[in-house]
């Protein structure tokens, strides 16, 4: 797995996850368990995953979208 972006905007995670979906790349949301137990201050930032060789498609599709993507 690789990591895509990391996030606290729900709104945003959920958009990318479909868009994703939508052209048959499997995300993979890690950290939202973290992020309930600490009360969803938003103080630790979700991560959107996909499968290593989804990788480049999955940036290539969401950068093609807009999305700026945390350097890695």
């Amino acid at each position: 797995m690789r990591e895509l972006l990391r996030t606290n905007d729900l709104v945003r995670l959920s958009y990318l996850q479909a868009l994703l979906t939508s052209e048959g790349i499997e995300p993979l949301v890690l950290d939202g368990g973290m992020s309930v137990m600490e009360g969803s201050a938003g103080a630790i930032p979700r991560r959107l995953m996909v499968a290593n060789d989804d990788f480049a498609a999955a940036k290539a599709l969401l950068e093609e979208a807009g999305e700026t993507l945390d350097p890695k």
